[in-house]
C-alpha cells in the first residue's frame, strides 16, 4: 500500500511539473471586452484575433461583459488569476474612470492592472441625426443655446470616451445638452440612427459607413488633426471651438502580478498582428492609428494618461449625473 501511495504521489508530482513546464499558452486565452458587440473596442479586437490565434497557436475567446461604465468587465479581469489566461481589451474609459469615480471605483486601476500593449488611438467625431437642423458645428451650438435642455447626446455609458467628449463639448461651448448613457456604443449608435437621441461622439470604425450613406452627419472631429479616414470632417478647433479634444485609446491589459514572460508572449503576438501591413491598412481604414508599444511602455503610458485625464476632468469641473 505504501508503495502504491508513493507511486501515486510521484505521478501527481510529475503531472504538475509537466503542466508547469508547458509553454505559455497551453490553452485558450479569454479576452474580456467591457462593452456589447459592435463598438470600437469589439471591432478592433475582432480584426486582430484571427491572426493572433494563428501565431499564438491557441484560440482567443472574446467575452463581451457590458455595464457599469465598463467597470463590470474590467473588474472580472482585476479579480482574475494573474496567469495570462484572462486579459482585458478596453478603451479610454479605463483612463478616465479614476478621475470620474474616484474612491467609488471598485478597483485601483494602476495597482490592479498591468499593460500588455496600447493597440491604437483614434479621433472621435461628433455625429448628428439628419433631423437636427444644423449643417455645421456653429449652427449646432446656436441651436443648443436657443433651446437649452432639449437636445440630448448618447454614449456608451457613464465614464466612456464618448461621454467625456460630450461633457467637454458641453463645458467648452457653454450649452445645456442632456446625457443619455447606454450599455455600449453599439446600442447608443442604434438609437442615434433611429432618432431617439440627437447626437453622440462615436468611433469612426462603427459610424463612417452611416455618414457616407447620409444616415448620420459628422460635424466635427475631437482630435488635434483631421483623420485620413474622414478627411472632410474638420477638427473642433477648425470649426471654431478649440478645447474639445477627447481622442480615444484602445489597450490590452492583464491582472497585476502576471509573470513578465507571459506578458512578453502576449505582447509579441499582438504587436506582430498590429504591424502586419494588411491589418494596418484595414485598421487605418476604420480610423485607428496603430501604437503597439511594449508592456513597460504601456504601463507607464497608462499611469501618465490616467493622471492627465484626472487633471482635465477636475479642471473642467466634469461631474456625472
Amino acid at each position: 500500500m505504501r508503495r502504491l501511495l508513493f507511486l501515486l504521489a510521484l505521478s501527481v508530482s510529475l503531472l504538475a511539473f509537466d503542466l508547469q513546464a508547458q509553454p505559455f499558452p497551453a490553452r485558450s486565452v479569454r479576452i474580456v471586452i467591457p462593452y456589447q458587440p459592435g463598438g470600437g473596442t469589439d471591432i478592433l479586437v475582432r480584426v486582430l484575433t484571427p491572426e493572433v490565434s494563428r501565431t499564438l497557436g491557441q484560440q482567443l475567446v472574446i467575452e463581451n461583459k457590458p455595464g457599469g461604465a465598463s467597470q463590470i468587465g474590467t473588474q472580472i479581469v482585476t479579480d482574475a488569476a494573474p496567469d495570462g489566461y484572462t486579459i482585458l481589451a478596453t478603451d479610454s474609459a479605463l483612463l478616465v474612470n479614476p478621475g470620474l469615480f474616484g474612491s467609488k471605483l471598485p478597483y485601483d486601476t494602476l495597482k490592479k492592472l498591468t499593460g500588455i500593449t496600447m493597440m491604437a488611438s483614434g479621433p472621435v467625431p461628433l455625429l448628428l441625426h439628419p433631423s437636427v437642423p444644423a449643417a455645421d458645428l456653429q449652427a449646432l451650438v446656436a441651436l443648443a443655446k436657443a433651446k437649452p435642455g432639449t437636445l440630448n447626446f448618447g454614449s456608451g455609458g457613464n465614464g466612456s470616451a464618448p461621454h467625456l467628449a460630450g461633457e467637454l463639448f458641453r463645458q467648452v461651448a457653454g450649452i445645456d445638452i442632456v446625457h443619455v448613457p447606454y450599455k455600449g456604443t453599439a446600442p447608443a449608435l442604434n438609437d442615434l440612427m433611429a432618432g431617439a437621441v440627437q447626437m453622440m461622439f462615436g468611433g469612426i470604425s462603427s459610424s463612417r459607413q452611416f455618414v457616407e450613406q447620409g444616415k448620420l452627419r459628422a460635424v466635427a472631429m475631437s482630435a488635434n488633426k483631421r483623420s485620413p479616414a474622414m478627411p472632410t470632417v474638420p477638427t473642433f478647433a477648425e470649426a471654431g471651438l478649440p478645447g474639445v479634444n477627447a481622442e480615444s485609446y484602445w489597450g490590452l491589459y492583464a491582472p497585476a502580478g502576471t509573470p513578465a514572460e507571459m506578458l512578453k508572449v502576449l505582447n509579441e503576438h499582438f504587436v506582430r498582428a498590429l504591424k502586419d501591413p494588411k491589418i494596418i491598412a484595414q485598421l487605418q481604414e476604420l480610423g485607428f492609428e496603430i501604437i503597439a508599444n511594449s508592456p513597460a511602455d504601456h504601463t507607464a503610458q497608462l499611469a501618465k494618461l490616467v493622471a492627465e485625464w484626472t487633471q482635465t476632468i477636475q479642471k473642467a469641473g466634469i461631474k456625472l449625473e
